[in-house]
């Protein structure tokens, strides 16, 4: 899937943990891609002025977890109704287990006490 990137300065990044279900496991692989193409891929290019998201594959490093779903928003708003199309699929948690989401602004401690931040 070819990522769709929108010009926006990110409010805070998500971090969905997720792992693959047996029914995601159980499909072919062209099965997956068509699931990913025919549903994820419209949520991802509807709500793409407003979400990005990054998919990190994961299952070789851990047996917890199978991928990250890293979501950059620009306000809570984009980022809410994303979550909310995305629930109303399969991919949440039927293919794929939602087991743990974090959040976080980068470098809010520097914004917050107006200095540089020590990282990009």
């Amino acid at each position: 899937m070819n990522q769709i990137t929108a010009a926006f300065d990110t409010k805070f990044t998500a971090f969905f943990l997720v792992k693959t279900s047996p029914e995601w496991l159980g499909f072919t692989f062209e099965e997956r891609l068509a699931h990913a193409r025919d549903t994820f891929l419209p949520i991802i290019e509807e709500f793409s002025s407003g979400v990005k998201m990054h998919w990190y594959d994961t299952e070789f490093y851990t047996a917890t977890i199978t991928d990250i779903w890293m979501i950059e928003a620009k306000d809570h708003e984009s980022y809410q109704m994303f979550c909310e199309k995305l629930r109303e699929t399969a991919f949440w948690d039927r293919f794929f287990f939602i087991k743990e989401i974090f959040l976080g602004e980068k470098n809010a401690w520097a914004k917050n006490y107006a200095v540089d931040a020590l990282t990009n």
